[in-house]
């Protein structure tokens, strides 16, 4: 819920204009997507902050710097992300979110050593082949891109191993013993440092405040995307840290059907015969990965007893 009406703003912020007085004056419009990032990462700064104030956290162990890896490496998939929508076509990048499961499994064998089962990678890509047939199939843009160049595709694959990284690498500083908000409020304090350094290097942090002080509509849809974004985080966190990297790719995978199906309702876009096929698929994959975790734990605890 969090995310999708994350994701409702900021088409909001990004696409239209603010100050439009008439058809001839069109206002003007909001370009740097880093300021957004940091007052994201500002209010989701303050909010862990708070927390691990008013809250009983347990000892901390982790070392400071171990947290800039995960925030650097978040910083350069949000770039990659954005900047590769100018190079690539729609149906690739849908592609390549809806498959990010699989190499984020693959990450994980090499950041954190963690093993697999057959059956997990098996799920992982029914996962990824259904809802990209469902996004596919319900793609309304009357103007979509065709272009894609290779120049995009380096950058989308930088996107799909950054994210990947910073998932992984974030469920292995969990074994430090430390909660969800203290990941949060490390990881966001090094993503501060960075988006802010970066700005004023570029000039443009300036510049938005003043587009802000211009625009008081885009202040409150700046706010707004801010506490979805930081409330977002707090599940983002308390998931890598209950179920793991891959679980949370699978969850925020399965959000991108959600917002093509609640545009769907909302809008009254229709879904075709494929796209019915592939929410079928996704849900399939769902089951058989649930059922297959449950006969494993009931052989691990049947298998128990005989030890003892």
């Amino acid at each position: 819920v969090s995310y999708l009406t994350w994701g409702v703003f900021q088409e909001r912020v990004m696409t239209r204009s603010y100050g439009a007085i008439s058809p001839d004056h069109q206002g003007e419009s909001f370009k740097d997507s880093q300021f957004l990032v940091f007052m994201n990462r500002i209010l989701a700064l303050t909010v862990s902050g708070l927390c691990c104030i008013l809250f009983k956290q347990p000892r901390h162990g982790a070392p400071m710097y171990k947290y800039s890896f995960a925030s650097l490496s978040n910083i350069l998939s949000s770039w990659c992300q954005y900047e590769a929508l100018k190079f690539i076509s729609f149906p690739t990048q849908v592609l390549a979110k809806a498959s990010k499961v699989i190499p984020v499994m693959l990450m994980g064998k090499l950041v954190s050593r963690k093993t697999y089962e057959y059956w997990e990678y098996f799920t992982a890509v029914l996962i990824s082949v259904g809802v990209s047939m469902f996004l596919l199939s319900s793609t309304t843009s009357k103007n979509p891109s065709t272009v894609t160049t290779f120049s995009g595709i380096i950058i989308l694959v930088g996107y799909i191993v950054f994210d990947s990284f910073t998932s992984n690498w974030q469920d292995n500083l969990f074994k430090y013993k430390m909660s969800s908000v203290q990941m949060m409020f490390g990881v966001n304090l090094f993503s501060c440092l960075l988006t802010v350094g970066s700005l004023l290097e570029q000039g443009a942090f300036f510049d938005s405040l003043a587009f802000m002080t211009r625009h008081s509509e885009f202040a409150f849809h700046a706010v707004l995307l801010s506490v979805c974004s930081a409330c977002g985080q707090l599940f983002i966190f308390y998931t890598i840290n209950q179920f793991g990297a891959a679980v949370f790719t699978i969850i925020m995978t399965l959000r991108q059907a959600f917002a093509i199906l609640l545009s769907c309702f909302l809008y009254g876009h229709s879904v075709n015969i494929v796209g019915g096929f592939g929410v079928a698929v996704v849900f399939l994959a769902l089951f058989l990965r649930v059922y297959a975790r449950s006969r494993m734990k009931s052989a691990r605890q049947s298998v128990l007893p005989q030890k003892v």
